[in-house]
């Protein structure tokens, strides 16, 4: 049996909405994207690789597999990100896509996102990784499926923007620190699972 682990990078007042660029993620009007790039170093690549092993898989939501697709899928710089992305199997939860899908190793996985997952989190072996996919995760957390969160916690506020979870969502939890990691540009990675 796989565990859930899901990968956030948040700022201090909980935004997770487009830290990889600016035209990541506009919706509602949000002005910040990037704001992930100033606080990226050596610690931090190092440390969410080691995430990133060669058993398991990836799941995504539509919009985060279409933005993932439509540049890790054209890097050709040797970049080991791309190598790893292009060669584990990712499963994509969505209404609106169809198969095939464009990217090599990937499926859509069949009827509603929390039974599909539940029951691919019993066939998978090793790390089932969620990257971004907000909707997604927030679902997953609230039907009690995510096994561990892994977040970036970067040293800034926006006062704007979607959050990791949003009020009410997945509701009151409480939750294990495993490790934490800081970087040399003041973000701390840090590893949760649910408290028992």
């Amino acid at each position: 049996m796989g565990k859930l682990v899901v990968v956030e990078s948040v700022t201090l007042d909980g935004v997770m909405q487009a830290p990889g660029g600016t035209d990541e993620d506009t919706r509602g009007d949000f002005p910040y994207g990037g704001w992930a790039h100033p606080y990226a170093d050596r610690v931090m690549a190092e440390t969410m690789g080691k995430g990133m092993g060669e058993d398991g898989a990836m799941l995504f939501g539509r919009r985060t597999y279409e933005q993932f697709h439509g540049f890790w899928s054209k890097q050709t710089d040797g970049n080991p990100y791309t190598e790893v992305l292009n060669r584990k199997h990712k499963y994509v939860a969505s209404r609106r896509l169809s198969e095939p899908l464009p990217w090599q190793n990937s499926s859509l996985l069949k009827g509603e996102a929390t039974q599909a997952v539940a029951a691919l989190k019993r066939d998978v072996e090793g790390d089932l990784v969620v990257l971004g996919s907000g909707e997604l995760v927030r679902s997953l957390a609230t039907a009690g499926l995510v096994d561990v969160f892994t977040v970036s916690i970067h040293p800034l506020t926006l006062g704007t923007g979607t959050k990791l979870f949003a009020e009410g969502k997945p509701g009151y939890g409480t939750f294990e620190l495993v490790g934490a990691v800081p970087t040399t540009t003041g973000v701390i990675i840090a590893t949760y699972r649910p408290a028992a």
